[in-house]
């Protein structure tokens, strides 16, 4: 068939792959098949559409039979990468590559996506030895440098022993040594040869390389080149020789790198005869100062660093120069918004000079002519407010303080009237710094009629300013401690969260937020966002890795590493498996306890368990104007006092992947058959002597420490109950071959193809797998850990009721988890074939009057919880009541009514939802 034809026949399945119409793509596949049922082409097309629809098991089959072939077509290469990528099978795409290479050794594209393809999976060590024999075979000099780098990544893997990264770095150096041409023939290459040689301590060749002429040009213009040339100074403790080139770089070439000044002060106080190197860093950094004058800041930050120090080695003789310093940079920034920010570092001031700083504040008159006034009026209270003493934080002085705040406010207002709404207001600081005061006075007295008056204030600066997201981030953490979750949904979605944000700011919303899902009543909100939130993590794997590709495709070795790091930081992110942890609580509510949620979910925990994990969320972001001896904004708000941190998510994965474990017929044999994509690298950091089991059962006391008291209970009860079913659900498990054979057989029904590499053996309908002398574990009866939790549950949500929403739907939340966990964990045994087959008839019945109690203690709960949503809407005139004593008239009672009633409407629905959703779990589980 001529490749016109060929093309023609093919344009009907590639339209639709295009349009994302897979469905008419594999019916034109199908019709194609069937007059030529060997074209390995269509097949590939066909499972890359089935891969698409989510059919995995029948795009296996297709796939094992192209990669059976061997294939070496562009085309079915391509179409074969995307789906084995969709599959995880990334081993899968190297051994293809390697065997069409292999085929092709001249094929110079062939190795290329070979080497591309061990790159993708992080196999250095493979895309090494591939990049050597590239440059052997083609003589291209990039080849070459792509062995380095993929030298020097290898050895900076985790998992490499550093017996071996040594080794490593030698081949690096060996390899640039080999190449024809310098490495300064560009300055990704010089980069590279900087690296290697830091790593190996190579001194003189590191003094010959930056001495050179042209060493000296390319660090002068790469920044990448420049930072490893500064850190071989410092490793070699040339700190003082650092500091004359930064010095010179400052004075002579007015270089304002932030890099430099530190260089210039890092040398300042290293060696000996400090002092009078003090006084020229002071003469260089007055000159600068002198000469940028309002143009540049560098020189007086410089100054006020350089007085920092030389405080901190106790060299400091003129005890108010720092006043003096903090009073000029004032003078020369104080309208401009970076002021506070900058001083906050030098403002640790005491006795007389904290009084003289506070006295220069407080004489600065407050005026709110234009935005630079406003602006200057803002970093005076931001600073005066962060210099408070504990002494000042009392309800009396924050009262008069919140009032200040909310005047200054009002009368800074009219300063940005003109402003379109896309715009700040300047005014806007006050707003937070009115917030901030809220929360300090609620928790100086935790009477929640603050955090309502936070609340309408911000409502209404807001309304504003409506781009001010500073006062979203502090309405999301009102609304949360005061139980109107989809109130805070409602401001984070208005963020308008993008991308990596993500990961740092998803956190905001989604910790905890199993407290507040209402997805047992079918509101699936919650479990979409925690959906939505996780899609940054898909784009990483997909797209980071291209990243890379690229930067070695045009040489920007400086950045490989950043985008490795980039898409590590984000694969094994703490926050995503929050995110999964959260999400997993909420399904148990939604959807029916059934073996493929719990097979899934426990491999995937399995994954997670034995994952290393970075913590990128962002807590900074909060606008902290707390005084400096407190908490801070973060602290002070954190729902239950609690951050969601690793070892909560440790606790909770021990927690479920055990209960899991036991209710599923998964061991690691049938895991290793079934698993279709790759097994992730165990990169945690745990003692590998131990097993699986052996690290689920240990709970770590730091960990428990992230735990609230009621979390803590719930974990108790989840561990005695699998103590107490282990050996029960040991003896019923199936046997792996039946496990397999069932499995096997269900995918033929589905698919009409035979799992592969599995022989079904006999199998005798239900009959006992166990031998005759096998006799099942005596039956205990539970511990009164676990007989008598659901009473105490009565007993604290008795208690508890009088107490804030949140603490109360804490309870009833945990309440019908530990009950849904307490279900999977019996699931096995309502079989009855299963319980008569082991003869467990006395374990069944111990269950019944657990499940009975627990149930009638659910519904309880959820009667009172309508009825405290029932009393809590009447809790606008009291929340209006709150407002007012603190407002000023210029905020119309109409609008802090319609906040109290959006507040009112919020904490009821989350309140009866919950309650519906206990009463919905109640009745499935009571049939």
């Amino acid at each position: 068939m001529s490749s016109t034809a060929q093309e023609r026949q093919m344009k009907p399945v590639y339209d639709a792959l295009d349009s994302g119409s897979n469905k008419s793509a594999v019916v034109a596949c199908d019709k194609l098949l069937k007059k030529q049922p060997k074209n390995v082409l269509v097949k590939s097309l066909k499972a890359l559409a089935l891969v698409r629809q989510q059919k995995i098991e029948e795009s296996l089959s297709l796939c094992d039979d192209v990669l059976a072939t061997k294939p070496t077509d562009d085309a079915v290469l391509t179409a074969m990468t995307h789906v084995l990528r969709g599959l995880g099978r990334y081993n899968d795409v190297i051994g293809m590559f390697e065997e069409a290479f292999k085929r092709h050794p001249t094929n110079e594209e062939y190795g290329c996506q070979t080497f591309f393809a061990n790159i993708r999976a992080a196999n250095w060590k493979n895309a090494q030895q591939i990049a050597a024999r590239m440059h052997k075979q083609f003589q291209e000099d990039r080849y070459l440098y792509w062995s380095v780098i993929s030298a020097v990544l290898q050895a900076n893997d985790p998992s490499t022993p550093a017996a071996t990264r040594t080794i490593l770095y030698k081949l690096a150096h060996r390899l640039i040594e080999s190449s024809p041409t310098p490495s300064y023939f560009s300055a990704e290459r010089f980069y590279l040869h900087l690296l290697v040689v830091r790593e190996l301590k190579l001194n003189e060749e590191a003094d010959k390389l930056l001495n050179s002429e042209v060493g000296q040009k390319i660090c002068s213009v790469s920044l990448a080149c420049d930072d490893v040339r500064r850190k071989i100074w410092q490793d070699r403790g040339l700190s003082e020789q650092e500091g004359e080139h930064a010095e010179k770089q400052i004075a002579e070439k007015g270089d304002r790198n932030w890099l430099e000044v530190l260089a210039v002060l890092d040398a300042t106080f290293t060696g000996s005869d400090s002092s009078a190197k003090v006084e020229k860093a002071r003469e260089l950094f007055e000159k600068v100062a002198s000469e940028d004058g309002d143009k540049d800041r560098s020189g007086l930050l410089a100054l006020l660093e350089l007085e920092r120090r030389e405080r901190e080695v106790g060299a400091s003789s003129d005890l108010e120069r720092l006043n003096a310093l903090l009073e000029r940079y004032f003078a020369a920034t104080g309208d401009k918004a970076c002021c506070f920010e900058d001083l906050r570092p030098f403002v640790s001031l005491e006795g007389h000079q904290q009084q003289r700083w506070t006295a220069y504040l407080e004489q600065v008159p407050p005026s709110f002519a234009t935005a630079k006034d406003v602006q200057k009026v803002i970093n005076v209270q931001k600073l005066l407010r962060f210099s408070l003493p504990s002494s000042q934080i009392t309800v009396d002085a924050e009262t008069e303080r919140v009032k200040r705040y909310i005047q200054y406010y009002h009368e800074a207002l009219p300063v940005g009237a003109s402003l379109p709404s896309t715009e700040l207001q300047p005014a806007d600081d006050f707003a937070l710094l009115a917030g901030n005061a809220f929360i300090s006075l609620w928790e100086l007295t935790r009477d929640y009629k603050y955090l309502y008056s936070a609340a309408s204030f911000l409502e209404f600066a807001l309304s504003r300013s409506k781009q001010s997201f500073l006062s979203r981030l502090i309405l999301i953490r009102i609304y949360r401690l005061i139980g109107a979750p989809s109130l805070a949904l409602e401001h984070y979605r208005a963020l308008n969260v993008k991308q990596v944000q993500h990961d740092t700011l998803s956190h905001l919303i989604i910790s905890r937020a199993s407290t507040f899902s209402l997805a047992s009543t079918g509101d699936i909100t919650y479990s979409t966002e925690c959906i939505e939130s996780s899609q940054i993590y898909l784009s990483n794997s997909q797209e980071t890795p291209e990243f890379v590709v690229r930067a070695f495709t045009g040489e920007r070795y400086s950045q490989i590493p950043e985008f490795i790091d980039f898409e590590q930081r984000l694969e094994n992110s703490l926050q995503r498996d929050n995110i999964k942890m959260e999400h997993l609580r909420m399904r148990l509510t939604h959807e029916p306890i059934a073996s493929d949620l719990i097979d899934m979910e426990l491999i995937e925990l399995k994954f997670i368990f034995d994952k290393i994990h970075h913590d990128n969320r962002d807590f900074e972001i909060f606008p902290n104007y707390q005084p400096k001896e407190s908490q801070g904004f973060n602290q002070q708000t954190l729902l239950f006092g609690k951050s969601e941190g690793l070892g909560w998510l440790s606790i909770f994965l021990k927690t479920y992947i055990r209960a899991f474990q036991q209710a599923s017929d998964l061991d690691d044999t049938v895991e290793d058959k079934l698993l279709i994509g790759d097994r992730p690298k165990q990169t945690g950091n745990f003692d590998r002597s131990l097993t699986l089991r052996e690290r689920l059962v240990s709970l770590n006391e730091d960990e428990l420490l992230e735990l609230t008291d009621e979390e803590k209970k719930f974990v108790e009860f989840a561990k005695a109950v699998a103590d107490w079913l282990e050996p029960y659900h040991d003896y019923a498990r199936p046997p792996p071959a039946v496990v397999l054979a069932e499995a096997a057989k269900q995918t033929e029904l589905k698919t009409g193809h035979p799992l592969k590499g599995i022989e079904i053996p006999p199998t005798n309908g239900n009959a006992s797998h166990h031998k005759k002398d096998d006799k099942p574990p005596a039956v205990v009866d539970p511990s009164e850990l676990i007989a008598q939790y659901f009473e105490g549950v009565k007993q604290r949500f008795e208690v508890v009721k009088a107490a804030p929403l949140v603490d109360v739907l804490h309870v009833a939340t945990l309440a019908q988890e530990a009950f849904l966990l307490f279900a999977v964990e019996t699931t096995r045994f309502k079989s009855p074939s299963v319980v008569k087959m082991n003869k467990l008839g006395a374990l069944a019945a111990s269950f019944k009057p657990i499940r009975a109690e627990a149930l009638a203690i659910l519904k309880r709960i959820a009667g009172e919880l309508s009825k405290l949503g029932e009393a809590d809407a009447t809790g606008r005139p009291a929340i209006n009541a709150a407002c007012a004593s603190l407002f000023s008239s210029n905020i119309d009672s109409d609008f802090t009514n319609g906040v109290a009633r959006k507040i009112v409407e919020s904490r009821k629905k989350v309140t009866e939802g919950i309650s519906k959703g206990l009463t919905k779990i109640v009745t499935q589980h009571s049939a």
